[in-house]
């Protein structure tokens, strides 16, 4: 198990599912404890619990929120309350990684002779809003708070999309851009504070 991880703490936004799930499991394998944060159904919260479970069979820690992540204001309550997890168990700032892996977006093309069928700008507003704006506020915040410091990783999921054309992927596909484009810019404000972001 690597020393440099154990006992340290992951954020996951987009946890119960594909990437996420993936990642979330494999770092607790690791050592690392797990905040998690999804937006699911009651159908779906089965599944979180699985995941859950099985990040606690490997005796790590599992703190998941069932919310929207690029609500300002949950976003807010919830950091708090990681903040208090982490004073609680004696290990402020242990934050070493964050993961944005969120994939909620609209499909739909931007012509239509149906104006009820193409792209609105709530739609546009959204799909950029969760997929992509919504890594920098995380990052802002998590910075901020000192949740995270010297050594620590950012890592965002992005897709050929960014830079493919496929029917109604259009919104989904500026999203991915202007994600990798969040990228680049918080690896170069970060650098100075030792924080990676890739």
């Amino acid at each position: 198990m690597s020393n440099a991880l154990e006992n340290k703490w992951a954020i996951i936004l987009g946890a119960s599912s594909g990437f996420g799930e993936a990642a979330a499991i494999e770092l607790a394998k690791q050592g690392m404890n797990i905040f998690g944060i999804h937006l699911d159904r009651k159908a779906g919260l089965a599944h979180v619990e699985e995941i859950k479970e099985r990040i606690k069979e490997l005796g790590r820690e599992a703190d998941f929120f069932n919310i929207n992540a690029s609500d300002p204001e949950k976003r807010d309550e919830v950091l708090g309350e990681m903040e208090q997890i982490l004073d609680e168990h004696g290990n402020p700032g242990s934050v070493k990684v964050l993961i944005h892996s969120l994939a909620f977006g609209t499909l739909k093309p931007y012509i239509s002779d149906d104006p009820k069928k193409r792209l609105s700008g709530k739609n546009f507003d959204m799909t950029l809003d969760v997929m992509a704006h919504s890594l920098v506020y995380w990052s802002q915040e998590v910075v901020a708070r000192n949740l995270m410091g010297e050594g620590g990783r950012i890592f965002a999921m992005t897709s050929a999309g960014g830079h493919r054309v496929w029917p109604t992927y259009g919104a989904v596909s500026a999203a991915k851009a202007a994600l990798e484009s969040h990228i680049r810019q918080l690896a170069y404000e970060l650098a100075p504070k030792k924080i990676t972001a890739n």
